[in-house]
């Protein structure tokens, strides 16, 4: 009879849940397309895969997105979309994450909100991925844990790769502007015009909306921070490890890139289309695959348009979003990146003479950063500083300039499952504990210790990130000020604890700073992961770059 018993209470309780979770007819939510239905489970609905633009297939491959038309009956929002195309992951990577189904039919998000809100922040995730993979339907980026701070959490499905940043010059000559790439861009604008349009039928605030990414996820919000056509779409900006890297321009060679529409014919030649009617028939996931197999490394472009100019050019014009951020970096972004460190050279010796045989005047500094003494650390670190030390640094400071608050952080954190696979304070370590997902990671990241150290930390963090949506000001209770970088250059030191500090990394700036300003007056350099040991030789100094 016991065992009848709690058979019987274990059917009670999973009808009970069952009820809990199944979808809420009765608070149908009606935007500007149609009615949509979500799935409420504790005080949390969610709303899944809504469609934000027509899919880009058929004629629609290549071209802008187009908004969403209207449909017939409500939406049952209860299943994620699709990702879009993307080649499988490397197998074994930290990272891997396949999604149960991709198609070119994917421009969706998802939107995550507790019981009772009204004129909420919007906190709107963008995700990363190097823009050839991911997607918003990630279990680490599910929106339930941070939408119980009052927030609405919404997160975005973009085209990738091939198909969402291919330049060409057929595409240009069909286009009025005459412009061709940036689609994966213009799709995410798309998103965020739709939030704008209907996300206060979901309780939120359309007037108080903070972007925020990791990785690629970060360096699509500088693209937005840069372009005209996403101005006044959002009003804050969370840049987690983001990289201002070199782009390519449309028709011309500079900065050590080709022009992307060449980038777009020499694609097409290897994939053997040979008209770009061939391109719009080809299948998607095997274009995706030949074009990735060939060397194709999708990035935005500088055409004019969406993209005036480079990203250094834009924020040293004070022409970005004149929006308050947040902006940091890992401190072993290159332990779970080690393609971007060259390997290290045999001795002390050959290391500093290949410094200084690159670096010229500037080769006593960058040894004092990357000292031959421990050449190992040097190759990790050095990349991590030229990329995203550098980058976020002038984020908070640039947006000073435009009097605007930035807020930096550096995380150094780790715990005993990454230190044991040399991951300490890893690229991307820090997401779930700012969504609170410490158990949705993906099946081979270092799992996440249940401790009262972590849940404490996870809290913090996510109270900075929800309060910064909400004030623009980060703050937790019970954690020290977080200040505004400012002329004292504070930030704040995440590792098990939190330390508010000044002078992140003394010189690291300002090196990283002459370098690039001496290779953009060149013309024919690239400033992004070419630094240290397989760098191009540095140009001598200017009186503008010094």
């Amino acid at each position: 009879m016991k065992k009848a018993g709690i058979f019987l209470t274990g059917l009670l309780l999973a009808a009970l849940a069952s009820c809990a979770s199944a979808p809420d007819m009765s608070q149908a939510v009606r935007t500007e397309n149609g009615a949509i239905t979500g799935k409420y489970v504790n005080g949390i609905t969610s709303y899944r895969g809504i469609p934000y633009a027509e899919p880009p297939v058929g004629d629609l491959r290549w071209k802008p997105p187009v908004p969403k038309a209207k449909w017939e009956g409500t939406l049952d929002a209860t299943r994620f979309g699709p990702a879009c195309i993307q080649p499988r992951p490397r197998s074994g990577s930290i990272y891997a994450n396949p999604p149960d189904r991709i198609s070119e039919d994917c421009l969706t998000l998802n939107i995550w909100k507790k019981d009772g809100v009204e004129k909420a922040p919007v906190f709107l995730w963008i995700h990363g991925g190097s823009l050839v993979g991911g997607h918003g339907g990630e279990p680490i980026y599910d929106g339930a844990r941070m939408a119980r701070e009052g927030v609405i959490v919404v997160t975005i499905n973009y085209r990738l790769g091939v198909l969402g940043y291919l330049a060409h010059p057929e595409l240009s000559a069909e286009s009025p502007d005459g412009v061709s790439g940036n689609y994966g861009l213009l799709d995410q604008i798309e998103a965020l015009r739709w939030v704008k349009q209907n996300i206060a039928a979901f309780g939120g605030d359309p007037e108080n909306v903070t972007i925020a990414g990791e990785s690629a996820g970060a360096l699509s919000i500088l693209f937005l921070m840069s372009s005209p056509e996403a101005r006044d779409l959002f009003h804050k900006a969370i840049l987690q490890s983001a990289y201002m890297v070199t782009l390519p321009e449309l028709k011309a060679a500079k900065h050590g890139q080709f022009a992307a529409e060449d980038i777009g014919v020499w694609v097409a030649s290897q994939v053997k289309a040979t008209s770009l009617s061939e391109l719009r028939a080809a299948d998607p996931e095997k274009l995706s695959a030949a074009a990735a197999t060939a060397g194709y490394f999708p990035l935005a472009t500088i055409d004019g348009k969406i993209l005036t100019r480079q990203m250094v050019d834009t924020f040293d014009r004070g022409e970005q979003a004149p929006v308050p951020v947040i902006a940091g970096f890992n401190s072993g972004e290159i332990r779970s990146l080690r393609f971007l460190a060259p390997p290290p050279p045999e001795s002390a010796a050959e290391y500093e003479a290949k410094i200084r045989e690159l670096h010229g005047d500037l080769a006593d500094e960058f040894l004092r950063l990357y000292p031959s003494t421990n050449i190992k650390e040097a190759v990790l670190a050095a990349p991590r500083d030229s990329l995203y030390g550098w980058t976020a640094s002038r984020l908070v400071r640039k947006q000073n300039e435009v009097g605007q608050a930035g807020y930096l952080y550096y995380f150094d954190h780790t715990y005993p499952a990454a230190s044991a696979m040399d991951l300490h304070g890893f690229h991307g370590a820090e997401i779930p504990y700012v969504f609170g997902t410490m158990q949705l990671t993906p099946t081979y990241w270092p799992e996440i210790p249940a401790t009262k150290t972590v849940q404490k930390l996870s809290t913090h963090l996510m109270d900075f990130w929800t309060e910064f949506a909400r004030t623009g000001k980060p703050s937790s209770p019970g954690a020290p000020e977080w200040r505004s970088f400012g002329e004292a250059q504070y930030y704040l030191d995440i590792q098990s604890g939190l330390t508010p500090a000044v002078r992140l990394m003394p010189g690291m700036y300002e090196l990283h700073e002459r370098t690039m300003c001496r290779r953009r007056e060149e013309g024919t350099q690239s400033w992004n992961w070419n630094t240290g040991i397989v760098a191009p030789v540095l140009p001598p100094p200017s009186e503008a770059c010094p």
